[in-house]
């Protein structure tokens, strides 16, 4: 039962957060990511290795006795938590007994489409898709996703759950060197983004060992594949460890010329100008020519 608990772990934009994990006996996924830091293991439909409800609620309750102070329960699995089959049943016991704690879940959203799944969800204080393709053959090609999983249901419920769901829809895009950084591709989530209207959009890449070999793109390359996406869509940067980008001297004109394309959060500051461009940041922050603005947890500035 203890494995079920794991952390907790700090995130600036989660705070204090305690994993829990509904298959930590082994790899239960309906997706087979490239990317995946687990071994590969075949696809499924539903999970033959089923935790008691009462099991992890015992858990999540020895969880927070121990780590008092606890921002968020996450909630996840060695594979995808949207297979555990007592889902709903298991987020309105968590909901009894949480107390402050908030309730996150982390999915890839290949059950978006089932409205049993999207009845649970509903119940999260925050939710977490990712999206690395929007297309069907980049889902097969990237994510391996089990047979009869179409990237277009996917899309559609995803727009069903967000015209239902009250609270922050994060989603994640996780970009891997020749499968899903063209042009192309991006123009196609950035089209459907553009419907979807989530709270935010964290693109990262690869920055643990993958079970195949695939490479990570530079953070230069998701500096640029951020500013493919239109404007309007809050798209943080989540991958900043491989940045050899060197900082360079931006004018007043330059900061607010870059601004007006994408806003940027004080990380991508810190790499992209230097200690010169950071002042006149500053400055241009007092008066008022920029101005900080909060997106679930991240702060951006944007041009006035």
């Amino acid at each position: 039962m203890n494995n079920i608990i794991f952390g907790p772990i700090h995130s600036r934009r989660f705070g204090k957060s305690l994993g829990v994990d509904l298959s930590p006996g082994k790899k239960q996924c309906n997706f087979d990511c490239l990317y995946c830091e687990l071994d590969p293991a075949k696809t499924i439909t539903g999970q033959d290795e089923v935790l008691r409800v009462v099991d992890i609620i015992a858990a999540i309750k020895k969880g927070l006795q121990e780590h008092e102070d606890i921002d968020f329960l996450t909630i996840t699995a060695n594979g995808e938590p949207t297979l555990y089959p007592y889902l709903n049943e298991l987020i309105d016991e968590i909901n009894k007994i949480k107390g402050s704690t908030k309730v996150l879940i982390l999915s890839n959203a290949a059950n978006i489409s089932d409205v049993d799944v999207q009845n649970a969800l509903l119940k999260f204080d925050e939710v977490k898709l990712s999206l690395d393709c929007a297309t069907q053959k980049c889902l097969k090609k990237l994510d391996r996703s089990h047979s009869g999983i179409d990237v277009e249901n996917i899309k559609a419920g995803m727009l069903v759950f967000k015209s239902k769901y009250t609270g922050p829809l994060v989603i994640e895009i996780l970009i891997v060197k020749t499968l899903n950084d063209s042009k192309e591709e991006i123009d196609k989530l950035n089209e459907y983004l553009l419907k979807l209207q989530p709270t935010r959009i964290d693109i990262g890449t690869i920055d643990r060992p993958p079970a195949f070999d695939v490479q990570p793109v530079s953070y230069e390359k998701l500096l640029e594949i951020s500013h493919w996406f239109d404007s309007r869509l809050p798209i943080y940067i989540a991958s900043r460890k491989k940045a050899t980008i060197s900082a360079s001297s931006y004018s007043n004109e330059d900061i607010l010329e870059t601004l007006s394309k994408r806003p940027l959060t004080q990380e991508d500051i810190d790499v992209l100008c230097d200690k010169e461009s950071q002042i006149r940041f500053q400055k241009l922050l007092e008066n008022k020519k920029i101005k900080p603005v909060s997106i679930n947890g991240v702060k951006f500035f944007k041009k006035v």
